[in-house]
């Protein structure tokens, strides 16, 4: 028998079929031009904005292509660049609202991925499932 992979190779499978699934459904409503790593960056924007510098140690990447990736996004109207009231050196990165538009679309193709896990696993363990993880987060998310 194979031995089965640990836990957080598990949690990556599941993390790139969601990430896969979102991805085919912004092609299929002609989003073609947003790739997987701007994507990455897109899901860590806050609502208020977010630095440069935040978004690329979020993200796990130079600040520099963190800055290539957020001027791809700018010229395709996804996101704008703007002063930060809090430091006037300084500049957001927020959705405009075609990014919004964007958002929104996966969003709606991530909660029919979590019916299909619900429908699979059964209320009580998808719930036990998303407790289990949300607990997690508190030791393994510093942005939180």
């Amino acid at each position: 028998m194979t031995e089965q992979p640990g836990t957080a190779v598990l949690m990556f499978i599941a993390h790139r079929d969601a990430e896969s699934r979102v991805m085919a459904a912004l092609a299929r409503a002609g989003v073609t031009e947003v790739t997987v790593a701007q994507s990455r960056l897109l899901q860590r924007l806050s609502p208020e904005g977010s630095r440069l510098t935040d978004l690329a140690e979020q993200a796990r990447v130079t600040k520099q292509t963190a800055g290539a990736l957020v001027d791809q996004l700018e010229r395709a109207g996804y996101v704008v660049r703007q002063p930060d009231p809090s430091d006037a050196r300084a500049r957001l990165v927020t959705l405009s609202d075609r990014g919004a538009e964007l958002c929104r679309m996966a969003a709606e193709e991530v909660a029919q991925l979590e019916d299909q896990w619900r429908d699979h696993l059964g209320r009580q363990s998808y719930e036990a499932l998303r407790g289990a993880l949300i607990s997690l987060r508190e030791i393994t998310d510093p942005y939180r």
